[in-house]
């Protein structure tokens, strides 16, 4: 069966004019799939093994081509957006024929130069597409790393069930789970991280958090910047629900807390029944 998006093992069984013809085997009925001239430049011979990439060309016929892509079926990687167009956008990925990233497939718009992670699949008229979404199940979880080791992972995916997904080296599983705060990241960006789990599944578990007192410290001049962009009166105080907390501050319950414990200490604010008050 020849198998599109993936590496084959062919048998050449005609050569004509313009290219080489490959098929399983020598039986008639196989399906055939031309590797053109300018692939074979005469070099093969009916009987030789050859093997070679499947995809479409631009008139949509089925091509080989001895090349390997940047990109093969069940894995994935990081490609350059060559450009954007009005249906969406197309990548390098090593072959003439750029790779079609559909707008629906993106989980953020692309621009021309941008690096995007990215799957293979095939589309509903058979034609090999790249996809930002269902990367989860594409990345590897047998990791060279343990815990303590710092990384450096690609956010790709948010759950509001689970928290921030990250490709560490663009290609190992890892989670930032949603009880921390990961609300300033944005989808392609590069973090650092330390692992703190290491999964029986080969998953790993991150977090981005300093030590405690480094940690307080960021906290605690960010709750200061977002008390003075409400002109220094926050309308709310530490007992608020967590979801508002979050929506307004970016910090979980626990971390405002803290913060704001730190800054009441400093005498930097008070504290009332409705609201925090910047005084220092």
């Amino acid at each position: 069966m020849l198998e599109l998006g993936r590496m084959n093992k062919l048998t050449v069984v005609r050569t004509v004019e313009f290219g080489t013809y490959l098929a399983e085997d020598n039986r008639k009925d196989s399906p055939r799939v031309l590797l053109p001239k300018s692939e074979s430049n005469g070099t093969y011979k009916v009987g030789d093994e050859v093997t070679v990439f499947l995809y479409k060309d631009s008139e949509d016929r089925l091509i080989a081509t001895t090349k390997r892509p940047d990109l093969l079926m069940d894995e994935v990687k990081v490609l350059n957006v060559a450009e954007v167009s009005k249906i969406g956008a197309f990548l390098n990925w090593g072959l003439k024929k750029d790779l079609f990233l559909p707008f629906k497939e993106q989980t953020r718009r692309v621009n021309a130069g941008d690096d995007v992670l990215v799957r293979l699949y095939i589309d509903k008229s058979d034609r090999l597409c790249a996809s930002m979404r269902g990367l989860y199940h594409e990345l590897s979880t047998n990791p060279p790393y343990i815990i303590g080791d710092i990384v450096h992972g690609r956010v790709y995916e948010f759950s509001n069930n689970f928290g921030c997904f990250v490709a560490v080296d663009d290609k190992y599983s890892a989670l930032i789970p949603k009880h921390e705060d990961h609300t300033r990241l944005k989808i392609g960006e590069i973090i650092e991280a330390k692992v703190v789990e290491v999964k029986e599944d080969g998953k790993l578990t991150l977090t981005m958090r300093e030590k405690a007192y480094i940690q307080i410290e960021e906290d605690s001049k960010h709750v200061l910047s977002v008390i003075d962009e409400y002109a220094g009166v926050l309308p709310f105080n530490d007992k608020a629900p967590a979801e508002i907390i979050m929506r307004e501050v970016g910090l979980s319950k626990a971390a405002f807390k803290r913060a704001v414990g730190h800054l009441y200490k400093e005498r930097i604010i008070e504290i009332t029944d409705k609201a925090i008050r910047r005084i220092k």
